[in-house]
């Protein structure tokens, strides 16, 4: 591609371009990998690091022309803003407080926005930012990978059919045991900024990995919330967030739920599990074996559902890549938001609306996720009383 980035590619890939995620940033090569999987985008610019140094030395990494390589986001979104050929949709891969500033200077272009969660580190920016990005001619995309899953869209569509009638109990969790020691102390990057509220925002857990939990559960019940009663924990010694939370819901029409997500629990990984359970039956699903739902009709045998087995349906299917006993998992959930995305993006284009079938997080799941976080810890200040979402 020459220097001026005018040239058209004819292979119908959309040109992304990436904000953060440059070496040895994990979610970054996560993001990379999801968004080619499918064969959807081509990564053509980035600014991947504070650090002029170390963004271009990732764009070298990468493969990618210097000239498209950026010392910063504005400049990054001004220039690919005005190129012919310039980036369609941007990936903002950065620590939670960065995600607003970049996410609002490309969505100002009419770039479309792919956006790590949780939306941004405060309530306050998070109101902004979805203002914007509702104000603006682009698609919003919040990757909540989880909701990417074949079984996952099997457990949503057959709530919304009715299979197991009226909801009544909700229950989410995510337990992990990855900071189980002060691990931030160490020089660590991915516990350093995940522990600081500067960076991360007022919740630790809760918001690293309560939100997966709670976007999931709203994601496949389709129950808005009413209230919450929160108590969040910090076990380790001198630690300045949260790093267990116990949560219960109350959702609209009465079902009850709970939430738990912890990061102090040994012997477990990411161990994200949703249970729900209505008037006629039951739904069981882990992310540790996500391949499989466990549905139980109330008064008969419970029943192994599998992503390409009996008793899956098209809303799985449409999201399934490989054959019948072939494991899918955290990869191609996350790259299923990408190809939504990118039909999301291609019927933008066109004119058109988001196909019907086309599901993905949007800025006001961010907005609700941010403002989840916000009633945790407003309720666990206050000894665990029942609080409203602040939206």
């Amino acid at each position: 591609m020459p220097i001026d980035g005018t040239s058209e590619t004819n292979t119908g890939r959309i040109r992304l371009g990436m904000v953060g995620g440059g070496r040895d940033a994990f979610i970054g090569a996560v993001h990379r990998i999801a968004a080619r999987l499918d064969d959807r985008f081509e990564l053509v610019a980035g600014c991947f690091s504070s650090t002029p140094e170390k963004s271009r030395a990732s764009g070298a990494d990468l493969g990618l022309d210097p000239a498209r390589v950026y010392d910063d986001f504005e400049e990054m979104a001004k220039r690919e803003g005005r190129l012919k050929a310039g980036i369609e949709a941007v990936a903002i891969v950065t620590p939670n407080h960065m995600h607003a500033g970049p996410a609002k200077a490309f969505l100002k272009r009419g770039i479309h926005v792919i956006c790590d969660k949780p939306l941004t580190a405060t309530l306050t920016e998070a109101k902004s930012l979805a203002k914007a990005a509702e104000r603006a001619d682009a698609i919003f995309v919040l990757t909540h990978n989880y909701t990417g899953y074949p079984m996952i869209r099997q457990a949503r569509a057959m709530i919304a059919g009715g299979a197991l009638g009226p909801i009544r109990v909700v229950q989410a969790e995510y337990p992990q045991d990855w900071l189980s020691t002060p691990l931030e102390e160490t020089g660590m990057k991915q516990a350093a900024w995940r522990t600081d509220p500067e960076r991360t925002g007022a919740g630790g857990a809760i918001g690293d990995i309560g939100t997966h939990a709670y976007n999931l559960a709203r994601f496949v019940t389709g129950l808005p919330l009413a209230e919450l009663s929160a108590e969040l924990t910090s076990f380790v010694p001198g630690r300045r967030v949260d790093d267990d939370a116990q949560v219960r819901l109350r959702f609209e029409g009465g079902a009850r739920g709970m939430l738990w997500a912890s990061q102090v629990s040994p012997g477990n990984e990411n161990a994200l599990k949703l249970r729900v359970y209505g008037e006629k039956g039951g739904l069981e699903w882990a992310q540790e074996d996500p391949n499989y739902l466990w549905y139980a009709p109330l008064g008969e045998p419970k029943r192994l559902i599998t992503r390409n087995g009996a008793g899956a349906g098209e809303a799985a299917g449409r999201v399934s890549r490989v054959p019948p006993g072939h494991p899918e998992g955290y990869l191609e959930g996350f790259a299923t938001i990408y190809s939504e995305a990118a039909a999301a993006i291609r019927a933008h284009q066109a004119g058109a609306p988001v196909p019907e079938d086309v599901a993905f997080p949007t800025v006001r799941d961010g907005l609700e996720g941010v403002a989840f976080v916000d009633a945790c810890v407003r309720s666990s200040k206050r000894n665990g009383a029942w609080v409203s979402l602040n939206l």
